[in-house]
């Protein structure tokens, strides 16, 4: 092992009570180091230093604040090749993608110190005289950081750089299989000037360092990305006790081409979002439907793109997708594309283990035609791909089916006139505007579908009683579709 990772607790550096390998999936038989998970009660400590700072962190001064999280952006920056090389090494992005991922921590970082000096307040007018009204923003208190190995720089970012920048203390869990990036960027932040306790790490499984946190009445607010399955249960436990705390769970993406589509740029943006990062990543493009004029044309491309992608070491030079995370995440992949062919799927392409230079979890990015009744399930490197026939002229109706209970959401609606609203992570946002509207319309067996107005004509799309994938077309004043709910301009 050539490095052991500690937590970091009230200003001091900590070894856990029990010892783990970090792996490195590129190559098994050279991991990235060790590290100690810590237990319960070394929990409770960084829960109660994080406590203990917190009033004094809270009375600092916005520039205080500002100069810290400035300081620890700029370096960030300044070792985003190394910062990178970890990344990659620890989690298996390719280089490229693993120094671009740090270079985006440091900017929100630095965003955030910027956000410090801008804290926003309001003064309204009384109704009663020599009255007045303030309102001003008050930190919560302190916050604990539960993230996710797939992106083990930008996304603690974003969770810590705001807290700290509004006067909160933070206790930070990272995911078990990335210690070595929790622990590069507690030790950047351990330089920046911040009092002990402010920000603490606590390396150790979700059974034991999760829950300590979510059961600790010392922690104010909680902040989780990860599974859908964790979160539900993480919202039971903070609703229970009053808890403040934010979600942010998996996705499910269908990628929607026309016939008109550009198709070159169609499918390169399809292969990008689906396999690129190993298609780890809650944005990744699990669903293509593709409109059926272009459907084979399409089919044909993406076989061509897909079969020139390079699979390898994630350090290695031109190579587009390293390996999966961990065994894990290996077995989860290979299990939905089991999944899939038990779904009726024969997969066009892709899905098999690969044996290369160094022994490391490696698979072939995989792709499934979706001819079933709902959605082939598919997770990591999996892709299912429906077809997509038009229909059009007002009054014509389908009866819709639901995916088998699962909950999609198609990524984004077009409106010509207006694009949506971004999200913090670039999730189309459904938006009205003055020419046009998009909806999210949820059905009540689960199906989420996203229903666009635009102009002259309406959109959506829905399965009829052949089980086959429509867009359905109408002009706004008909129904075009059974169930949708149109938005008026």
């Amino acid at each position: 092992m050539t490095q052991r990772f500690q937590s970091y607790i009230d200003g001091q550096w900590v070894s856990g009570s029990s010892d783990a390998q970090d792996e490195n999936p590129s190559d098994l038989a050279m991991p990235v180091g060790g590290y100690a998970s810590l237990d319960a009660e070394q929990v409770g400590d960084a829960i109660a230093a994080a406590a203990a700072s917190q009033r004094s962190w809270s009375l600092t001064t916005p520039q205080q604040r500002a100069d810290a999280l400035d300081l620890v952006g700029s370096e960030i920056l300044a070792r985003k090749e190394e910062l990178g090389r970890l990344l990659a090494t620890e989690e298996g992005k390719t280089l490229p993608e693993s120094i671009g991922e740090a270079a985006r921590a440091g900017q929100i970082f630095k965003f955030f110190a910027g956000e410090a000096l801008r804290i926003p307040g309001e003064k309204l007018a009384s109704t009663r005289p020599g009255v007045e009204v303030e309102i001003t923003r008050e930190p919560v208190g302190v916050v604990g950081i539960i993230a996710p190995w797939n992106f083990p720089l930008a996304i603690p970012a974003w969770k810590i750089a705001p807290a700290l920048a509004y006067g909160n203390t933070v206790v930070f869990k990272p995911a078990e299989i990335v210690p070595g990036c929790a622990w590069a960027l507690a030790e950047i932040l351990s330089r920046a000037g911040l009092p002990a306790g402010v920000f603490n790490l606590v390396i150790g499984s979700g059974r034991v360092a999760g829950q300590a946190l979510v059961e600790d009445p010392r922690i104010d607010a909680l902040t989780f990305t990860g599974s859908v399955r964790t979160g539900h249960a993480l919202l039971q436990q903070a609703a229970a006790r009053g808890l403040k705390i934010q979600l942010e769970m998996g996705g499910k993406n269908p990628l929607v081409v026309l016939a008109d589509a550009d198709l070159d740029k169609a499918v390169e943006i399809a292969v990008n979002g689906a396999y690129f990062s190993t298609g780890q990543r809650c944005t990744a493009s699990s669903r293509l439907i593709v409109e059926a004029p272009v459907y084979e044309e399409f089919i044909t491309r993406t076989r061509t793109r897909l079969a020139s992608l390079k699979i390898g070491h994630a350090l290695a030079s031109g190579i587009d997708i390293g390996p999966v995370a961990s065994a894990e995440q290996l077995a989860t992949d290979l299990s939905y594309l089991d999944i899939a062919r038990q779904e009726g799927a024969e997969l066009l392409c892709g899905g098999e283990q690969l044996d290369l230079d160094t022994r490391g979890h490696y698979l072939s990015p995989a792709r499934a035609p979706d001819r079933t009744r709902g959605s082939i399930r598919t997770g990591g490197s999996g892709v299912a791909c429906g077809r997509l026939r038009a229909c059009t002229g007002p009054g014509q109706r389908h009866r819709v089916r639901p995916v088998r209970g699962h909950c999609h959401d198609i990524a984004e609606a077009r409106d010509p006139f207006q694009a949506p609203r971004r999200g913090r992570h670039g999730h189309g946002q459904p938006a009205d505007r003055r020419r046009g509207s998009a909806r999210a319309v949820r059905w009540p067996q689960g199906l989420q579908l996203r229903a666009a107005r635009a102009g002259s004509l309406c959109c959506g799309v829905l399965y009829d009683g052949q089980d086959r994938l429509y867009l359905g077309l109408g002009r706004p004043d008909t129904r075009c579709q059974e169930g949708v709910e149109e938005n008026p301009s």
